[in-house]
């Protein structure tokens, strides 16, 4: 199959090939190690209010603003540490989401530690197995479920900031939680069959 006739979701921007590579290899994957998965919730919860492809162009610099996604590190953020990455401009420079970062640092880890890890914690929520969506043209994408609201609700119980239900059904489609590639995409059922 060439790369011209391979049929991807609807809502991907196809002339940006760096959103293409992340559709291609990522989006949807099930995911179940805990430092990349501290790097998508971040991700996402930066993206609060923004386009993915925002945050997608400044992944890079996400990951050495934040040391790589080492949630202990980031967890031992001080205010200092703050007022520095305020200054990053290779990062949304909002006050409450990097404070939120530092914050979800210190949940995640209480989370490891109870759970055994953040992955063991977060799969729950769909009974340990992807949730197969049936997606045939864009209105059929949902902005929450019952999962992603049960999660989203747990999160802030335990503390966590800037993930909602929406943000936390997008990161559950990001780390593969839900299989949100719609039906005609190539990646469906590569995910199925590989997962």
């Amino acid at each position: 199959m060439t790369e011209q006739k391979k049929c991807r979701c609807l809502w991907l921007d196809t002339t940006k090939p760096d959103y293409v590579a992340y559709h291609d290899q990522e989006w949807g994957v099930p995911l179940y190690n805990d430092q990349t998965l501290f790097e998508f919730i971040t991700l996402e919860s930066a993206q609060a209010g923004l386009s993915w492809y925002t945050i997608l162009k400044k992944r890079d610099g996400y990951k050495k603003a934040f040391a790589n996604f080492d949630v202990e590190k980031v967890a031992s953020f001080t205010p200092d540490d703050i007022e520095r990455l305020m200054l990053n401009k290779d990062i949304v420079r909002n006050r409450l989401k990097i404070a939120a970062t530092v914050n979800n640092a210190k949940r995640f880890i209480e989370i490891q530690k109870e759970f055994a890890s953040f992955s063991n914690y977060q799969w729950q929520f769909v009974n340990n197995k992807p949730l197969v969506s049936q997606l045939n043209n864009i209105d059929d994408y949902p902005a929450i479920t019952e999962e992603s609201t049960a999660f989203a609700k747990d999160l802030k119980k335990r503390g966590f900031k800037f993930l909602g239900p929406t943000t936390v059904y997008a990161y559950m489609q990001a780390c593969g939680m839900v299989n949100d590639h719609s039906n005609d995409c190539f990646r469906k059922t590569e995910i199925i069959s590989e997962y």
